[in-house]
């Protein structure tokens, strides 16, 4: 075979494949996988024990994530039932006109203890403002830097949020408040690199995203993970210094409108006492 023939039919043999992987790409990145983890969440009281809570994160509506697509997120989450749900960050992608859409289908969410979210990079870079008005038009509750006391029972734990690692200001002090050392907290952060500075003790727990779980991830590992310590907080429960964080892989894509070995990700969250 010479060098023309073999490199026609070598182009023939890569075309097919190509479009093959190209196209089960972007099924793949439509494809939500309802993602159950049951987490041990330290000094949570009895009354809380086996509640539910939806982690929604990295949504990016925008020119490779549809509204009809956001409606079904909110469709399933709502069927899940939830005890509580959040909202991990980076709502919108590459343009502030996708924000006030994204939050108009966000509004449909209802949970007994209601809707809350954090910010996330992204946010910062499309529209701060924009995001924030759709969080109060919504009826989402900001944790950034602040924390709320949820309470069932008698009981209560507390649930706190913090500010975007890359494009905030992170003040983990503020948003546990005056949670004591024998509470339990919960920590909403939309980066999950935050856990690697985590100092205070009372945090039991941290939910956080935007790894995407590497979004295109082969055999040996994810080639690009927005994260200083590589494929740690790729996906799942990881350990850092002094917490546990489970990061979700997210339900939008950015960069590119495909996903391969890393499915969009609904959690769904049982907490117990630990």
């Amino acid at each position: 075979m010479n060098r023309r023939t073999f490199l026609r039919t070598a182009l023939a043999a890569t075309v097919p494949g190509s479009a093959t992987a190209a196209s089960y790409g972007l099924y793949e990145a439509g494809w939500v996988e309802v993602v159950r983890p049951t987490l041990p969440l330290p000094r949570l009281p009895r009354a809380f024990d086996g509640m539910t809570v939806a982690f929604l994160t990295d949504l990016h509506h925008g020119p490779f994530t549809s509204i009809d697509y956001i409606v079904s997120v909110v469709r399933t989450t709502l069927a899940l039932r939830p005890d509580l749900i959040l909202l991990g960050g980076d709502y919108s992608l590459k343009d502030a006109k996708y924000i006030r859409p994204c939050f108009d289908v966000l509004a449909g969410l209802k949970a007994p203890l209601g809707v809350f979210g954090v910010l996330g990079n992204h946010d910062y870079w499309h529209g701060l403002d924009e995001t924030r008005a759709g969080f109060a038009s919504a009826h989402v509750s900001e944790l950034t830097n602040r924390g709320v006391w949820l309470e069932r029972g008698g009981s209560r734990f507390r649930l706190a949020g913090i500010d975007d690692l890359w494009m905030g200001r992170v003040n983990v002090d503020a948003a546990v408040g005056d949670a004591r050392p024998d509470d339990a907290c919960l920590l909403l952060s939309h980066n999950p690199d935050v856990t690697e500075k985590l100092r205070d003790p009372r945090v039991g727990l941290v939910l956080s995203g935007h790894t995407h779980g590497g979004q295109i991830v082969f055999p040996g590992g994810a080639p690009f993970v927005p994260s200083l310590y590589g494929q740690k907080y790729l996906h799942g429960v990881c350990r850092g210094p002094l917490a546990t964080v489970y990061v979700s892989r997210g339900l939008g894509c950015m960069s590119v409108p495909v996903r391969f070995g890393s499915r969009p990700e609904l959690t769904l969250v049982t907490l117990r006492s630990a």
